[in-house]
């Protein structure tokens, strides 16, 4: 791979990641925050490209001007003619391995394929990442009470349900099903990216729906319930939600939560 060709792999990269970070393709590989750094980051990529490119025309160009005197000069050497040291001169290019092309492969898979989020097939197979907070926020006025499901799922398992009772409230995830067929809503927790992405479960109780989709959003208001259970994988605690009603809902925006490590 040469320059030129560097240069037009970093100005598609770049482009590649101001795509996804003005558009919300970014909030499937990284959490909102990192908005601005993805957006420098491409900015800076696409500079790097155009530096390259302008850098090895004006190298190449200088290298023309440099050769045409000796190409007119009278007994100048010529490729292929002999040299007063008895050799041959020849131009002898040295091909670019052909696999480096193979970095064409994640910038096709960031610009072709837009990944799905993280879903019940991850959440089953990996433990609670719930995790006590310093302190709980006084929950608004108004019922039922929008939380998320790590912050429904603190309150209940640490705080014993403390701020929630007399509460309805009002979650939306995932869902996902055990081998025996028990129901979890679900949101996957990021620290910063979708490589680190973790679950955080609540266990469904009450007034379900009949058919139950694993994957499917739904929107659960609820009451809390003092009953809790413990994850298989990694015996984190999983708080129950007793269900008074629930709606499919459309995958939202963010399909991630940031809130569990605030």
């Amino acid at each position: 791979m040469n320059r030129q060709a560097q240069a037009a792999v970093l100005f598609l990269l770049g482009g590649a990641l101001l795509h996804a970070g003005s558009t919300d393709l970014y909030l499937r590989y990284v959490k909102s925050g990192l908005r601005p750094m993805l957006l420098a980051s491409g900015a800076v990529l696409i500079v790097a490209a155009l530096a390259t490119a302008w850098y090895e025309r004006k190298r190449a160009k200088a290298a023309g001007d440099r050769a045409r005197p000796h190409a007119e000069t009278p007994g100048s050497a010529r490729d292929g003619a002999p040299r007063h040291d008895g050799t041959t001169e020849q131009a002898h290019a040295h091909p670019e391995p052909r696999v480096s092309w193979l970095l064409l492969l994640p910038l096709l898979a960031l610009m072709l394929i837009a990944p799905p989020a993280l879903g019940s097939y991850s959440a089953l197979r990996t433990g609670t990442a719930l995790q006590k907070p310093y302190a709980y926020a006084a929950l608004p006025a108004g019922d039922p009470v929008p939380l998320s499901v790590v912050d429904y799922a603190s309150r209940a398992a640490y705080d014993h349900g403390r701020s929630l009772h007399g509460r309805p409230v009002r979650v939306t995830g995932f869902l996902a099903l055990d081998h025996s067929g028990a129901p979890y809503l679900v949101r996957m927790a990021l620290n910063c990216c979708a490589a680190d992405a973790q679950p955080v479960k609540i266990a469904l109780t009450g007034e379900l729906p009949p058919v139950l989709r694993p994957d499917a959003w739904l929107e659960v208001t609820g009451t809390y319930t003092p009953r809790l259970a413990h994850d298989p994988v990694n015996n984190g605690p999983v708080p129950y939600l007793r269900v008074t009603a629930a709606r499919p809902v459309p995958v939202p925006r963010d399909p991630y939560d940031e809130t569990w490590n605030t």
